[in-house]
């Protein structure tokens, strides 16, 4: 793995693929790491008519931050460089995108994120990229 994207939602199963990278860095060597943090868009009309365009992206950006928070710190204390990033869209569909737009050649991610809380064995998002990837993708529970 040289080039290596991991979602970030904030959940621990997110955090864990982190650690993942770090234990495989430590035993591999190095890679470039890209942590992304994809917001789903508020499409409501009703929001938009009470909430400047300003506002939104404010809000995205704060949320964002907070989803990336422990990662980073994981990573900060490792001494592993990354970067960030943050995207607004269909989470897996933007997972996909980015990962080709950056030429990763693998994608870590947990199985299941905030969001999967019904999900047996795989969340829906989860599902979708490892359907829509074109490459590998390297699932951690």
């Amino acid at each position: 793995m040289k080039n290596v994207l991991i979602p970030i939602d904030g959940s621990e199963n997110a955090l864990r693929a982190v650690k993942y990278m770090i234990d495989h860095i430590r035993e591999h060597g190095d890679c470039a790491i890209h942590l992304l943090n994809v917001q789903i868009p508020i499409v409501s009309g009703a929001v938009r008519a009470f909430v400047t365009p300003e506002m939104i992206r404010d809000y995205y950006e704060d949320e964002s931050s907070a989803a990336l928070a422990e990662a980073r710190s994981v990573l900060d204390a490792a001494g592993v460089s990354y970067q960030t990033q943050m995207r607004v869209g269909p989470v897996a569909a933007t997972i996909t995108a980015y990962a080709a737009e950056q030429h990763c050649d693998h994608i870590v991610m947990g199985s299941r994120g905030l969001g999967a809380a019904g999900s047996l064995l795989l969340g829906s998002v989860a599902l979708k990229v490892l359907h829509t990837a074109h490459i590998p993708v390297v699932m951690i529970n």
